[in-house]
């Protein structure tokens, strides 16, 4: 995951994990008070604990899922995620292994806390009593990267159209090139990720294969995809700042969560432009086909852009200062 400021690693970040796990810093606002947040704290019988809810990923699932499903089963809550926190690793007591969770801030947006079998209690904490309720170093870590920048960002998700095979294979107009097998399931894949950030609206450049790579997303979302030309590499090298000035546009006066689906030249002078235009130091990633760039917007500024790679797993490449 790239990300506006280093990630935060306990104890050392070059460990080697063997299990994977994800989590969330779920947030609501708080009730009856302007502008105040609460953070949700849980307490597991088991471990007789207070911690951010968090959990193992299942075989297959990305880290993305993992957070959403295991926040939704410790907390009965629904979660709309938003930028990434970070990651900690650390030792499991009593045996030779390693966990490593990553975390993601998350606004609840539904549901009902019920105790289960794994969760006896859950306690909306202020921000000024969350680090003494927490149990663990490691959890007061993340609260403390959530804590840096406002609870209550934008969402845009950018997404370079997944595989599509070589030009130099197809026969007929580029702009008609479909996408292969794989990137029809890259497509796939794509949409309960891009759902958990909250996706709504679904714009598209020209290509057949941006088409398609969101067209499940708009189908499963009940809208149909805007096609917008200056997303594409043509429109956008024929009046590159004009196609800035109306992609950012777009974006920032969107209602909903809204998902673009461009090209291997324009993504990344995209994000690179707009990090450079809002005065954010952008982390290197290589934006390959079906990865995704997660923009978080405050007062219409950019102040966070975290990367999937194509797995739709985070991009552990170290964040700049």
């Amino acid at each position: 995951m790239n990300s506006t400021h280093t990630p935060p690693s306990y104890p050392d970040p070059r460990t080697t994990p063997n299990i994977h796990a994800a989590g969330t810093v779920l947030w609501r606002h708080a009730p009856g008070s302007a502008g105040g947040l609460e953070i949700a704290v849980i307490r597991r019988p088991k471990y007789e604990d207070w911690s951010l809810p968090k959990g193992k990923l299942d075989p297959g699932e990305t880290p993305v899922l993992a957070a959403v499903r295991e926040t939704e089963e410790e907390t009965g809550l629904r979660p709309r995620l938003g930028r990434y926190l970070g990651k900690v690793t650390y030792p499991i007591p009593g045996h030779r292994r390693m966990k490593r969770v990553h975390y993601w801030a998350a606004e609840a947006v539904g549901g009902e806390f019920s105790a289960n079998h794994e969760v006896d209690e859950l306690t909306w904490c202020p921000l000024e009593t969350v680090m003494s309720t927490l149990s663990y170093p490691m959890d007061r870590q993340i609260v403390r990267a959530f804590t840096r920048l406002p609870a209550d960002t934008r969402t845009a998700l950018v997404v370079r159209h997944a595989k599509a095979g070589r030009r130099d294979r197809y026969r007929g107009p580029d702009e008609q090139r479909p996408l292969e097998l794989a990137g029809h399931q890259q497509a796939l894949a794509l949409v309960p990720n891009l759902l958990a950030f909250g996706a709504g609206t679904v714009l598209s450049a020209e290509p057949l294969r941006c088409v398609q790579t969101v067209a499940p997303l708009a189908e499963e979302l009940g809208v149909e995809v805007a096609v917008e030309p200056l997303l594409g590499d043509i429109g956008y090298a024929a009046d590159t700042q004009k196609a800035r000035d109306h992609i950012r546009s777009l974006v920032l006066s969107s209602q909903s969560v809204p998902v673009l689906c461009s090209q291997g030249d324009t993504v990344p002078d995209l994000v690179a432009w707009w990090a450079e235009h809002d005065g954010m130091r952008l982390s290197p990633a290589r934006t390959r086909k079906g990865s995704v760039w997660v923009l978080s917007f405050v007062n219409g500024r950019l102040m966070a852009a975290d990367h999937l790679d194509r797995s739709l797993s985070v991009d552990t490449a170290p964040a700049t200062e």
